[in-house]
């Protein structure tokens, strides 16, 4: 039996914005014998808006969390799909480029640290799927959730870029939708479960953004979700908090509880709603948690 044990870094929302997330999280692993280990010096990766505005300083950021996991000897584990994206991109761009790997840690030096550019990074989700198993996660559901009808909503960072990210095809994703299945649930199929959610630009077209939101909800409901499951904060932050902004854009009631995945997962292996946090969320899941 191989032992998953992981440098845990929930990024910045779930420390703060979407508490939640980071509580069922830690639960479930927990409950399912994952273990994580905190990691107090790590910083912020820089949300990709450090990317474009200096990326030898993001380079630097991204290697100093690489390397406080290389001191722990241990991959790193996210639970947010836009540090999952910026880190895989910044990893690649360093393993690819002698040049920029000796930048960063000439950077990193000052502080003591030096990445060897051969750290690896996972999301639940792909541990989930894939590390774990799907098999194995389906034989520790206690209570199925056979009655729920489960739009998945990857989002966009934990599909591209694909040669950063590596698992999923961008355009064909599977792992979210198994490991929906293997909860007992049915996943509903709907074209926006790979399109933004709008987040991108909540703070520069809000208008825009709001549409993009009411899109993607409207459309899962159209297509028979009960609920919505994403891997990503930030997508959660949108399609739950935006819902309401959404609704009167739209013209319409929507009215669709949004889970982040751990809670999901957290609900079939008989973690209850409060364990879950579910009383955080705008869009409440009273209606549909048995």
């Amino acid at each position: 039996m191989v032992n998953l044990k992981y440098a845990y870094y929930p990024g910045c929302a779930s420390k703060e914005i979407t508490k939640e997330a980071d509580k069922a999280t830690r639960l479930v692993c927990e409950a399912l014998g994952i273990e994580l280990v905190d990691m107090p010096k790590a910083n912020c990766c820089g949300a990709g808006l450090l990317t474009d505005y200096d990326y030898e300083l993001s380079l630097a950021l991204n290697a100093r969390i690489f390397a406080e996991a290389e001191t722990m000897s241990l991959d790193i584990l996210t639970i947010c799909s836009t540090c999952l994206m910026v880190m895989s991109s910044a990893n690649r761009d360093m393993k690819n480029s002698e040049s920029e790997l000796n930048l960063a840690n000439n950077a990193l030096s000052s502080a003591g640290l030096h990445y060897s550019g051969k750290g690896k990074l996972t999301h639940l989700l792909w541990v989930l799927a894939k590390d774990y198993g799907l098999e194995k996660l389906s034989k520790k559901v206690v209570k199925p959730l056979t009655w729920l009808k489960v739009a998945p909503f990857y989002g966009c960072h934990s599909l591209r870029p694909s040669d950063a990210l590596g698992m999923d095809d961008p355009q064909k994703p599977w792992t979210l939708d198994a490991v929906i299945k293997a909860l007992g649930a049915q996943p509903v199929e709907y074209k926006g479960k790979t399109k933004c959610c709008g987040f991108q630009i909540d703070l520069v077209a809000e208008d825009t953004a709001v549409k993009m939101t009411g899109k993607r909800l409207i459309e899962a409901k159209t297509r028979g979700a009960d609920c919505l499951v994403t891997p990503c904060p930030f997508c959660h932050i949108n399609l739950d908090n935006y819902q309401g902004l959404a609704e009167k854009k739209a013209g319409q009631k929507i009215g669709l509880p949004v889970f982040h995945l751990a809670q999901l997962v957290g609900l079939a292996l008989g973690l209850s709603a409060e364990d879950m946090s579910l009383t955080r969320h705008l869009v409440s899941a009273e209606g549909i948690v048995r």
